[in-house]
């Protein structure tokens, strides 16, 4: 059967684009994002508690997008989420990278006032996939020599207040939005020879 004219030319056009965002490098904040939606399918039930490493696994050794769809295929697309709010205990109430880092991500569950301090080290807050133990959260980010960056997705608002002292507080995740019944985040940064940044994530 003889194709329609112009088909074999769509699919020569539309092909190179799809490998070219396959072929794209994966960012730390793609592979975070995915290992979000590994871990969540495994509290739904939709995978088995032994796939987990093995998936993470892919994830984490992807070095571009398509090696990481591949580690998430089959899994939903992630929305937003439920219950942000919860009546949980919180995972940790303090961080601190000391000549070294901390990182906090996936389904952590965020008290009401969390503190980070980087003293010649770095840290990393990621809030995509985390519950609040309150309506209101403050994050105290505290860094020397160092640097904090803190992921805010979109479905949360976020106020950030601070200066930098030879140093940076980073708003380009700001979203004083007002929303009802969203939950609200209020960055407070002290930067000396260092940065506090926060920026906006994928859900």
């Amino acid at each position: 059967m003889t194709e329609p004219p112009g088909k074999p030319q769509e699919l020569r056009q539309e092909t190179p684009a799809v490998s070219a965002v396959h072929d794209l490098l994966a960012s730390d904040e793609d592979r975070d994002g995915a290992a979000g939606r590994v871990r969540a399918a495994v509290a739904d039930g939709r995978l088995e508690l032994g796939e987990l490493d093995g998936r993470l696994t892919g994830v984490y050794e992807a070095r571009t997008l398509g090696e990481l769809a591949v580690a998430v295929r089959g899994l939903p697309e992630p929305g937003l989420r439920g219950e942000r709010v919860v009546d949980r205990a919180p995972t940790s109430r303090f961080a601190l990278g000391l000549f070294g880092g901390f990182r906090r991500a996936g389904q952590w569950v965020v008290p009401a006032k969390f503190t980070a301090w980087s003293m010649w080290g770095g840290g990393r807050l990621d809030l995509t996939e985390a519950r609040f133990c309150a309506q209101e959260t403050v994050i105290r980010a505290v860094v020397l020599w160092g640097g904090t960056g803190i992921v805010v997705p979109d479905d949360i608002d976020v106020e950030v207040r601070g200066f930098g002292l030879f140093g940076v507080v980073g708003r380009r995740g700001a979203r004083e939005a007002g929303r009802p019944g969203v939950p609200r985040v209020v960055v407070k940064g002290f930067a000396l020879f260092g940065a506090v940044v926060t920026k906006p994530g994928r859900r």
